[in-house]
């Protein structure tokens, strides 16, 4: 019999850094540079230059959206390039310089970028430092850490790839460089924060800590120092940790796959967006406690899942049965993602209880989550006997169930909604991959159309849909929720919500023309259902299905 590969196995701890180093990378941000572009002087039948005849401010333009190597090679064009690359703000980036073949922590790249940054006076408009063992280079790192904070970098990737002999506490002189507009550091050890003084990140606007070994209040100290910070991405550490955030500026925060205590917004004012994202549950398997108090903006709240979070606002917890005051409840947010184990009745009477404290809300994501137990048995009397609550009954337009298992709990919280649901206008219930599942999925598909449209209150577009992908869902990636022109990223597929009007309750769902394939045209509930097509993870099957009630208008939340 084969042994078991050990934690000590070198095949075992490569793969494992492979699939961390491709997590973080996932949601590092594009240097913004063409590897693909070619420069050279473009010559008219007279062999006149035109390029170089244009005025520096355009040369430098030209030369910034150059990766390194080859802007430097410009110079060698025509005399008139000599010089504008040593006076264009330059992008740094590690892959640039890698030979076919050769290793990211070869002692030739590690040569050419010291070169680059003593060659070059400045400024780095962008510099991404993410394929080297930077334990291996410590002092090197310092160099280059003491040159860009002396050439004004703006943007700093700083990424070490992980290794067997531990974590590489980061370098103190990263806190010098007070030019930083973006920062992403990935697989360090956060250094002792009473040894950084009065060290801060006056111009940061986004911050990106990954796989970092952090303690309780690190996190917090930097966002404190950075007074103008609006995106705050974290991901990945295995210490629990409570955080908490108390900013004038913070417009987004994002969490994923990371152990939390308790994460506390006590004041954060200008907050539009928070994301948790497959949280781990800390040490013991106590929940994680959020809490939320001032954020008078927060208008998009996920992924919370309801046997994992506890949820706190303003000082009171949320719990199954509570009586709602209006203290407890958040009138911006208008969209709300959960995640459920409808098999696990504890976390089934948790969501009227979360569902409760956003009265404003317009669209709910739910994502029906993975149970070891047995199916629950909660029917619709249960939900019959929660009552209505006011953001389902006023509010929601749009509904999105995904990883759908045909359970009775799940069916009978769709069908609450669908009987209490006055201006619901679209809905999309996307099955499980049938691998997880003991039903196919015309068995699951089955079980939607038989349900009973008899009591339903509103006239809605009803999308049936499959999937080939993972259970749960493919990985949250940051460049979704920090997409402000996005207004719904946490939304499987894409919905065109007319202003009220004789025709709204008739407006068919929009593809997201870059995730998925166009639909075929809705059909009348007295149709046979026609397959189409909706969104990522490579869906199967859809239906559309209308009811005849018109929906009944309701008050606007402020």
């Amino acid at each position: 019999m084969a042994r078991p590969p050990s934690s000590a196995d070198p095949h075992l701890q490569y793969r494992r850094t492979e699939r961390l180093s491709s997590f973080i990378h996932s949601n590092l941000p594009d240097p913004p540079v063409s590897t693909t572009a070619r420069l050279r002087a473009a010559l008219t039948s007279g062999g006149v230059d035109r390029i170089s005849r244009l005025p520096d401010s355009l040369l430098r333009e030209i030369v910034s959206r150059l990766p390194a190597k080859d802007a430097a090679r410009t110079a060698a064009l025509a005399a008139r390039w000599r010089g504008v690359w040593r006076s264009t703000p330059i992008v740094l980036v590690d892959t640039h310089l890698l030979p076919n073949g050769a290793s990211a922590s070869s002692l030739d790249v590690t040569a050419t970028i010291s070169h680059i940054l003593a060659a070059h006076p400045g400024p780095f408009r962008c510099v991404h430092l993410t394929r080297g063992r930077m334990g291996e280079h410590q002092a090197h790192l310092r160099l280059w850490l003491r040159l860009l904070a002396a050439r004004g970098v703006q943007e700093l990737v700083l990424v070490n790839r992980p290794s067997p002999s531990g974590d590489v506490p980061l370098p103190r002189t990263l806190f010098t460089i007070s030019t930083l507009t973006r920062l992403y550091i990935g697989v360090w050890k956060f250094p002792d924060a009473a040894g950084l003084g009065g060290a801060s990140f006056p111009h940061l606007r986004e911050l990106g800590i990954c796989s970092v070994a952090v303690e309780s209040g690190d996190i917090d100290l930097v966002v404190a120092r950075s007074p103008v910070l609006e995106i705050l991405n974290i991901q990945g550490t295995m210490n629990g940790v409570h955080l908490r955030l108390v900013s004038k500026s913070l417009r987004c925060v994002q969490i994923c796959a990371f152990v939390l205590e308790s994460v506390e917004v006590v004041s954060a004012p200008c907050l539009e967006r928070l994301i948790l994202s497959e949280c781990l549950s800390p040490a013991g398997g106590s929940c994680t406690t959020v809490k939320i108090g001032n954020v008078p903006k927060l208008s998009l709240f996920g992924k919370l899942e309801t046997g994992k979070y506890a949820l706190e606002i303003q000082d009171t917890v949320i719990m199954a049965g509570i009586k709602t005051g209006p203290s407890m409840m958040v009138t911006s947010v208008k969209t709300l993602s959960l995640k459920v184990r409808f098999g696990v009745h504890n976390d089934v009477k948790m969501v009227p209880a979360f569902l409760k404290c956003f009265p404003c809300l317009e669209a709910l994501h739910i994502m029906s989550g993975k149970c070891d137990h047995p199916p629950g048995k909660l029917n619709l009397e249960f939900w019959e006997e929660v009552g209505p609550i006011v953001g389902v009954r006023l509010r929601m337009k749009v509904m999105t169930f995904l990883d759908y298992h045909a359970q009775q709990d799940e069916i009978a919280f769709l069908q609450y909604i669908f009987q209490n649901a006055q201006v619901l206008k679209y809905v999309l219930v996307s099955a499980v991959n049938p691998r997880y599942t003991p039903l196919s999925t015309d068995d699951m598909f089955n079980t939607l159309y038989a349900l009973s449209d008899d009591l339903w209150l509103s006239k809605f577009s009803f999308a049936i849909g499959g999937t080939h992908g993972p259970e749960g869902g493919e990985p949250w990636t940051f460049r979704r929720g920090a997409n402000f022109s996005d207004s719904d990223p946490l939304a499987p597929v894409k919905f065109i919500i007319r202003a009220a009007g004789p025709e709204t309750h008739q407006q068919k769902p929009q593809a997201d023309k870059t995730r998925q394939q166009k639909p075929q045209a809705d059909k009348t509930r007295q149709q046979k259902p026609q397959a189409a097509k909706t969104r990522q993870q490579k869906p199967q099957a859809a239906i559309a299905k209308t009811q005849q009630q018109k929906p009944k208008a309701g008050n606007r939340c402020n």
